[in-house]
């Protein structure tokens, strides 16, 4: 049974939301590189030598674990730790309006025109929907390709718009873990 799971894919696929999910139904810590990545959220991030210190302390100490989120460049170290990697994967359309949701829920009517995050909001959407289209400068499609290319464990591809319910359900079938 897989004891250190990453799970990755662009922003708004629902990295965090299936590892909290799937935390829920096994007895795994959740973490999420948000939390190592930014010493304030999405205004200042941590100095790279201590996000790694934390996270590698974090993987180190709560073992089993499910950890969600990107680390590729920053925690490309971090990558012989993970012995199952779920890459999530939807529709471009359906994850910039769940982001786009997502910024209304936590700004409300501050991300529209003459609003105090409109263009935070509009810099943040922009670089959100680069990622099938950029190239591995930025976190994109092809940077998480790459960075796969380079695990030696086994990568499950959930690349369709499904329920958090489904993709738990067949992380667990990949796990064995009885249903």
């Amino acid at each position: 049974m897989y004891s250190r799971i990453h799970i990755l894919g662009a922003s708004g696929a629902g990295t965090s939301t299936m590892g909290r999910a799937l935390a829920g139904r096994l007895p795994y810590a959740h973490l999420d590189s948000d939390d190592y990545f930014w010493k304030h959220k999405y205004t200042e991030q941590t100095e790279i030598t201590e996000r790694l210190s934390r996270i590698m302390h974090d993987l180190d100490t709560r073992e089993p674990w499910i950890l969600s989120g990107a680390v590729c460049g920053w925690g490309d170290g971090l990558r012989p730790r993970f012995d199952l990697v779920v890459f999530l994967r939807i529709p471009p359309e359906i994850r910039l309006e769940r982001l786009r949701a997502r910024e209304y829920g936590r700004y409300g009517k501050e991300i529209l025109p003459g609003g105090s995050q409109f263009e935070a909001t509009q810099a943040f959407m922009e670089w959100a929907a680069l990622y099938e289209t950029a190239g591995p400068e930025v976190r994109s499609r092809v940077l998480h390709e790459e960075w796969m290319s380079g695990l030696e464990c086994p990568v499950l591809r959930l690349e369709e718009d499904l329920t958090v319910e489904e993709r738990v359900q067949t992380v667990l079938k990949e796990m064995s873990v009885p249903l």
